[in-house]
């Protein structure tokens, strides 16, 4: 595992993180393979986890605290973050800074976290969803400087919406925030525009998020696939959505080189842009982790076929379905 500055935070954090939504609230999850993935994950270097409270209502959380406990003498990252006040993913700009983040729900939310965690103090602490237009507004703020005086948060974040990377550029210039968390991957490469240059100004850190495009970038959907009920890509992956993916995908399958997979492709893609600090792909299976985790070795990809990847950008907009 290599690892890389998280921003100013100076943390060392390892290019690929662990993204914990999976692990708990979704169909298929098995508690000992996930365990097991987690264990692994760990003794291979990965040192940043990325949770909420959001992911079974905390349940995702706790799974972590009981693993920053068999684990005490080793320095794991925490993130997690603070479910909007009217639970609705993701934001609109109609919606008030009262209805989602108000102080005391901010605080509220980060003390439920601190128990789930079994912890006294929370890495990053990050809003789940965000407005720019809520920049300007001090309450947000004040409940920043009230969690970190009181020592329960060392550090805040912004998960951007969905296709939404400058949804935040306003945000970040008010000093209170110290890393983004952002879809990007081969197709969503859009951050590079404003947001990428603005935190490399800045010195924020930067998680990528949904490097394998809620599964598409795996190589393995096909316009067929079917999610069981209750899984939330059945959701997600309507037939608008489905289909489009898909075909995107199946162009992508020429270029990956032999000895390579997919999904091993899309993570160095992201690994080639050193404004990325980490890479949290969910990680609910043992196979699926050390595969990841493999890729952290300092290869990149050849420049051509990085280049060719860079043509596949897939510019998109949030719909009732992107979620």
């Amino acid at each position: 595992m290599l690892y890389r500055r998280f921003g100013r935070t100076n943390w060392k954090v390892s290019e690929i993180g662990y993204g914990m939504w999976g692990l708990a609230g979704w169909k298929g999850s098995i508690p000992d393979e996930i365990d097991r993935s987690l264990t692994r994950s760990v003794e291979l270097g990965c040192n940043f986890f990325d949770t909420a409270w959001a992911y079974a209502e905390g349940k995702s959380e706790q799974i972590l605290g009981k693993l920053l406990k068999r684990y005490p003498e080793k320095k794991l990252y925490v993130a997690t973050k603070i479910p909007a006040k009217n639970f609705k993913w993701p934001s609109k700009p109609t919606y008030k800074l009262a209805e989602c983040f108000p102080a005391s729900h901010i605080i509220e939310y980060t003390e439920k976290s601190l128990k789930n965690l079994n912890v006294e103090c929370i890495d990053l602490q990050q809003f789940h969803v965000w407005e720019d237009g809520w920049s300007n507004h001090d309450e947000w703020k004040t409940a920043i400087e009230k969690l970190k005086k009181d020592g329960k948060v060392k550090h805040f974040g912004v998960s951007v919406n969905r296709w939404e990377p400058d949804n935040v550029l306003n945000t970040l210039q008010t000093g209170y925030i110290d890393a983004v968390q952002v879809i990007y991957n081969i197709f969503d490469q859009n951050p590079e525009d404003n947001l990428f240059p603005l935190c490399r100004q800045l010195d924020i850190g930067v998680i990528a998020r949904v490097p394998f495009d809620e599964g598409t970038l795996t190589g393995t959907l096909t316009k067929d696939t079917v999610f069981p009920e209750g899984d939330w890509r059945a959701t997600y992956f309507v037939p608008e959505n489905l289909i489009p993916s898909v075909e995107h995908a199946d162009a992508l399958k020429p270029l990956v080189p032999k000895n390579m997979s997919m999904p091993e492709m899309a993570l160095r893609f992201i690994l080639c842009n050193e404004d990325v600090h980490t890479i949290i792909p969910g990680m609910r299976t043992l196979k699926h982790a050390e595969a990841n985790i493999a890729t952290s070795d300092g290869k990149k990809l050849e420049e051509s076929l990085r280049l060719k990847l860079k043509d596949h950008r897939w510019d998109r907009t949030p719909t009732e379905w992107s979620q």
